[in-house]
């Protein structure tokens, strides 16, 4: 285990914890898989299914950011992280595995940080395919609020340009 990049996160993230070093983990290992220390641009692309402890790791470790376009959220509340290279199509999915005896948190954080990696995730192919790369939009203003937001976000309403949080929504039935 590299100290000084678990002291990197830790200090980035704030404290020490076991989901960090989920997050810590699955980073290291996607940048040996890939032989690439940080992501300048979107060429590496994490798609992250949690927004838990461990996202931290990723954004510290190897510069995926929601702010770069290159880590996306995709929530569907499992500590699992795929990784996209661009340029060579390849690609990974990491997905922590349940643990199989109680641990004390230290306990829990140590064998996370120490086990066989294989030991803790699963490896294996994500089953949906790269995001497109980010795109910028053009602003529009909301005629409610006056804010602008990008147009893909705009709904119109009443016949009004709306953005979504003055936007009401219609629901009925199931």
């Amino acid at each position: 285990m590299n100290m000084d990049l678990w002291k990197k996160c830790v200090e980035f993230h704030g404290h020490e914890c076991p989901g960090l070093a989920i997050g810590y983990r699955a980073a290291v290992e996607a940048s040996e898989y890939f032989n690439v220390a940080e992501s300048e641009d979107e060429e590496l692309v994490c798609v992250t299914e949690n927004d838990a402890c461990g996202v931290d790791a990723v954004q510290r470790l190897i510069s995926c950011t929601i702010g770069k376009g290159n880590l996306i959220y995709r929530g569907t509340g499992k500590m699992a992280f795929s990784f996209f290279e661009r340029k060579s199509g390849k690609k990974i999915r990491y997905c922590l595995k349940p643990f199989d005896k109680e641990m004390e948190r230290d306990e829990r954080q140590e064998y996370i940080l120490t086990a066989p990696f294989e030991e803790i995730f699963t490896v294996g192919e994500p089953s949906f395919e790269l995001p497109e790369m980010a795109r910028i939009f053009t602003s529009v203003k909301c005629e409610i609020c006056g804010e602008n937001a990008p147009e893909h976000k705009i709904r119109l309403m009443d016949g009004k340009k709306v953005c979504l949080d003055c936007f009401k929504d219609y629901k009925r039935g199931w």
